[in-house]
């Protein structure tokens, strides 16, 4: 014990030393914080991708051979992996039309609605949303022009939103890693890059078509520039390899949806089941009643054709009595769990192999530009392969939602990733020019039209919005929400429900009200929402440019200009949701039988130590239920 005090005077003659060294420790601490502010400007670096294993030079026989093994069969795994994941999104796309594919029709025969711009635009997208599939929406706006009931020009802002609807499904791809809150930001950025590309370019050049019918006109020149005769179908390169266990599953008749869009009455009695898959018809000339005798009966020669049943469909539900509704929930809650069980077993599996040096050679070639002078052709070349693999594999959705993981674990640049979706865009329209060129005669004009307007609009959407740096916005305001949704992911959702559902409803049953009532509603919300970017914009840059009032938005209320009180009551919630269960179904007998038994535990704590522990943690959680019934009231 003699040390102790020996210590003690040593600190009290000496208090300056003592109290100096933390002033040092904190002088010497201060140049943190411009580390952490280069930290944070370096959020979107790609991550190290480590090989925490052996060497390859350290192994012995037997272990190089099973490393070898286990790669070869890690690969075989994520080939069957992503041919699952390829089959569930057709059979996602089927459910859903079964689900929505007959109110798609029915929407679509509101042509007084459909004469709105504005409103066809949504109307492209909901329609895509609803079949989650924009050759379906496509081919039933091809099906309406080609039949008369709609024109050209009444069409293109419908195949706008298409191409919007779309690029949903790669969004929601992104929220499979919502756990981890580094791979979502990159996931969710690369994801919705493709998101703003859409809209900025439809809000861009929707005005401009609307004001000079451009695109109309350019693809009509074109049309009757060459003499384009009917050609061949287009190939069908991926889906001769999923269609063997895709149309084991179901199959559907996509007539009928352009039956209903068409009027067809009898359509909408149909099943969007296919039940005969081989079918003949047969013409005869026969003797019917004829539609225009009114007074008395008379008949008339006409020819008749008769469809015969030969083979019937091989699928699932070939002989159900369910309804489409009740087939269409089926598949699909068992595609979207097929489909998320897949893309999470797809991102472990790619963590584990995409390590060490075979990580550094595929983020090489993904992320690497040429060399000068010709380092400004990369972006141009992704935009190629994009168009390549997206032609290969005939559906965008299909090759943006393969490349979102990839982003999210650090393989793939959010910049690189971008001129991929955009070579995705012109990718899908390529089979759709294919497809129209299969088209007969008397309707190839119109259909190559109408998919020459798909094409036309991406290429345009690309000049706007890629080949000057400074213009490449999607990247930037990706970036920005991957930030916000990182630091509140609740607001993934909420992006996904208002831009996808709530915005296209709401202009869709305005344009039903009439057009008066669209623009008076819409126009001041259009120009609060302009004024608000561009004070932002002036305030980031420019601040003394503005009055002292608008320099910062401080002197509106804090949830109007921040998310952190609606991130408070959604974690109130959600913390209600959880614990309600726990905590507040208890009752009030068993609150006072557990007074008592805090009472005996606290008489016999003295006696029985080990008590204690027990005690402290029930008043730990009686105490919890009442801090969430105070914040939840």
């Amino acid at each position: 014990m003699a040390p102790r005090p020996k210590q003690e005077e040593e600190s009290e003659g000496k208090p300056t030393e003592t109290l100096d060294i933390p002033r040092k420790k904190s002088l010497s601490m201060a140049p943190a914080v411009s580390t952490a502010a280069l930290i944070e400007d370096d959020l979107w670096d790609m991550p190290e991708l480590q090989d925490t294993g052996v060497k390859w030079a350290d192994l012995d026989t037997k272990g190089k051979i099973l490393r070898v093994l286990l790669t070869v069969g890690k690969f075989i795994m994520l080939l069957g992996l992503l041919y699952m994941f390829v089959c569930s999104l057709d059979i996602l796309s089927s459910a859903f039309q079964l689900v929505g594919g007959k109110a798609a029709g029915d929407i679509f025969q509101e042509n007084t609605v459909l004469s709105n711009p504005l409103a066809g635009l949504v109307i492209g997208m909901l329609v895509t949303l609803l079949v989650q599939s924009s050759s379906t929406s496509s081919s039933i706006v091809v099906s309406m022009v080609s039949s008369g009931l709609l024109d050209v020009k009444t069409a293109v802002p419908i195949i706008m939103g298409t191409n919007i609807g779309t690029s949903v499904t790669n969004t929601f791809v992104a929220m499979t890693q919502v756990a981890d809150r580094n791979k979502f930001r990159r996931a969710f950025a690369g994801a919705t890059v493709h998101d703003f590309f859409n809209w900025l370019s439809v809000l861009v050049l929707l005005p401009v078509e609307i004001a000079t019918g451009y695109l109309e006109k350019l693809t009509d020149l074109i049309v009757e520039s060459f003499n384009i005769q009917s050609g061949e179908n287009a190939p069908d390169l991926l889906n001769v390899i999923t269609d063997p266990l895709t149309n084991a599953i179901v199959q559907l008749d996509e007539s009928v949806i352009s039956g209903i869009a068409t009027g067809d009455p009898e359509a909408k009695n149909k099943s969007l089941i296919k039940v005969w898959c081989k079918t003949a018809s047969n013409t005869t000339l026969q003797n019917v009643t004829a539609s225009n005798c009114s007074y008395f009966p008379c008949w008339e020669w006409k020819n008749v054709t008769e469809i015969i049943n030969i083979k019937k469909c091989n699928h699932i539900f070939v002989n159900t009595t369910l309804s489409d509704l009740a087939v269409g929930l089926i598949l699909l809650a068992c595609s979207l769990l097929i489909l998320c069980t897949c893309l999470i077993l797809i991102v472990k599996l790619l963590n584990s192999m995409l390590k060490g040096q075979v990580a550094v050679v595929i983020k090489k070639i993904m992320n690497t530009d040429f060399p000068f002078p010709f380092a400004w052709l990369t972006g141009y070349i992704a935009i190629v392969v994009g168009a390549g693999m997206t032609f290969i594999v005939q559906s965008s959705s299909v090759f943006t939602s393969a490349i979102t993981p990839l982003v999210g674990i650090g393989v793939i640049k959010i910049e690189r990733a971008y001129p991929l979706s955009l070579g995705s865009n012109i990718g899908t329209t390529t089979t759709a020019i294919l497809a129209a060129m299969a088209s007969p005669g008397e309707t190839l004009g119109n259909s190559l039209q109408i998919a020459l307007v798909h094409l036309f609009f991406n290429l345009s959407g690309i000049l706007l919005w890629y080949p000057i740096p400074f213009t490449r916005l999607p990247v930037r305001m990706a970036k920005g929400l991957g930030q916000i949704t990182a630091q509140y992911r609740w607001f993934s959702g909420f992006y996904i429900i208002v831009c996808f559902f709530i915005f296209p409803l709401a202009v869709f049953g305005l344009s039903m009200a009439g057009w008066q009532v669209l623009v008076g509603v819409l126009v001041p919300i259009v120009a609060v929402l302009i004024f608000a970017i561009i004070v932002n914009i002036i305030q980031n840059h420019k601040p003394q440019w503005l009055p002292s009032a608008l320099r910062s938005w401080d002197f509106l209320p804090l949830w109007a200009h921040s998310l952190e009180p609606w991130d408070r009551v959604v974690t109130i919630m959600a913390a209600r949701c959880c614990c309600c269960c726990k905590c507040c179904n208890v009752t009030e007998d068993d609150e006072e039988a557990g007074k008592d038994e805090n009472k005996d535990h606290e008489i016999e704590m003295y006696d029985n130590p080990t008590m204690t522990d027990e005690i402290k943690e029930a008043k730990k959680t009686s105490d919890s239920c009442e801090i969430h019934k105070a914040t939840s009231l």
